[in-house]
């Protein structure tokens, strides 16, 4: 099959490589000229493991190609992806529709034949319908249908996700859709991953409720952390108890510093207005999203407890800023609530992460980036274990806490325990929903 994707950004560029890899013919469409430059230099825009790889392989088939021309892109495609941005509308919450409905009338000016308009960006429901609209006012003669198909790609896992998918989710209207969409998919369904077809708003509606429904387990548990910490509980026994349950699931339960993304803060957001619009409140997303917020001012206290009151005159190193491990994504990570803080309490804040520092130097001024955990620590009051990862989960502590000015330890992400702090030098730790301990 012949299929354009529109847009490059992380699920657009993701979802073409792959594509291309399943065997169909896919060109990636893109307005920014400098994007589309980098990408036929064979260099990614963005940093998912293995992607690069991916891209190379199918590039030199012959199979994936870059354009700025989307005429060019649609002619003759049996399926047009509509794979753009739709952030957070400042001020009310909702998502911003504009690149997507800019995308579908300058698709409807380039048809020349019946395709399957599909909308991969997370969009509110009723969303496909307002393009169907548009498409058939910009061409009134045009053959197509629309499709929801929504992504469910976790960072840093994108890859795998897409090929070997927990399901894939299809809204269509026509017999004639669900023919396209089955060709495009047709290599996961022989190989027995489900895909579920529906109607256009179940469709939208899966991917909200789902994204709403992680960053709730993910909220709930890091209540519970604080519960744990002022009882004496441990969060990880209770996180392996619950997860047991095969009716709760051990996934999304780990206790942390709040949730960040460029999923879960845009989509509970614009779950909770469109419940609003409908008069249908979403009370517990709407909590979910309060609750987080606090949960990262949490943490801006546990760190002034371990700097005795006072961020001013301390050296804070901070292990990790991006929002999750293996991409270089800042959007709302906890970082961005935590760095301005200590930088605004008067610390002098250094920072590792191993991608982070691309989009980090624009979104937190004042720090400075060093190239490993152990320089951080130089002469450190305070290191915190802000994103997990591989790195900074087999540290050597005791050559940290030499380094250190006064070795003392936020543990974000409970990767070390209190015991491993103590053995190796550290005065103070303290972690999320377990126990830790103060300078004596």
């Amino acid at each position: 099959m012949k299929i354009a994707m529109i847009g490059t950004g992380y699920v657009g560029l993701v979802s073409g490589v792959c594509f291309s890899d399943f065997g169909h013919e896919v060109i990636c469409v893109d307005k920014d000229p400098r994007k589309i430059e980098m990408l036929e230099r064979g260099e990614v825009p963005i940093y998912e493991p293995g992607l690069d790889e991916l891209m190379e392989k199918n590039v030199a088939a012959g199979r994936l190609s870059f354009t700025g021309d989307l005429a060019k892109a649609v002619d003759g495609a049996d399926a047009v992806f509509i794979a753009v941005g739709t952030p957070t509308r400042r001020g009310d919450g909702h998502a911003d529709l504009t690149y997507v409905m800019a995308a579908a009338e300058e698709i409807a000016g380039a048809l020349t034949g019946y395709a399957v308009i599909v909308t991969k960006s997370t969009v509110p429901v009723g969303t496909n319908e307002r393009v169907k609209q548009a498409v058939e006012k910009a061409n009134p003669g045009a053959s197509f249908d629309v499709a929801s198909n929504p992504e469910f790609l976790r960072e840093g896992a994108a890859i795998d996700d897409f090929m070997r998918p927990d399901r894939v989710v299809v809204g269509v209207q026509s017999e004639r859709a669900k023919a396209v969409m089955g060709g495009i998919y047709r290599p996961l369904f022989l190989r027995d991953f489900p895909v579920v077809y529906t109607d256009l708003e179940s469709a939208e509606m899966i991917k909200y409720a789902a994204n709403a429904f992680l960053a709730t387990k993910i909220t709930f548990i890091n209540e519970i952390a604080q519960l744990c910490e002022r009882t004496g509980a441990d969060i990880k026994a209770v996180s392996k108890g619950m997860g047991l349950d095969g009716r709760i699931g051990n996934k999304f339960l780990h206790a942390g510093p709040g949730y960040g993304g460029s999923c879960f803060p845009k989509d509970t957001s614009a779950l909770a207005r469109i419940g609003q619009d409908h008069a249908v409140p979403m009370q517990i997303t709407e909590t979910v999203i309060k609750v987080n917020d606090e949960i990262k001012r949490r943490m801006i206290g546990k760190l002034q407890d371990l700097s005795d009151g006072s961020f001013n005159g301390k050296t804070v190193a901070i292990l990790g800023v991006t929002f999750k491990p293996n991409t270089d994504d800042m959007r709302d990570a906890p970082s961005l609530t935590i760095v301005p803080a200590l930088i605004g309490g008067g610390a002098k804040v250094k920072v590792a992460d191993p991608q982070g520092r691309r989009e980090g130097e624009a979104l937190l001024p004042g720090v400075q980036w060093v190239s490993d955990a152990y320089k951080a620590a130089q002469n450190a009051d305070l290191v915190v274990l802000l994103t997990e990862w591989n790195e900074f989960r087999a540290l050597d502590l005791k050559r940290v806490a030499k380094k250190m000015a006064t070795p003392r330890m936020a543990d974000l992400r409970n990767i070390y325990s209190a015991a491993d702090a103590r053995e190796a030098g550290f005065e103070a730790y303290c972690c999320v929903g377990r126990s830790g301990y103060m300078p004596e």
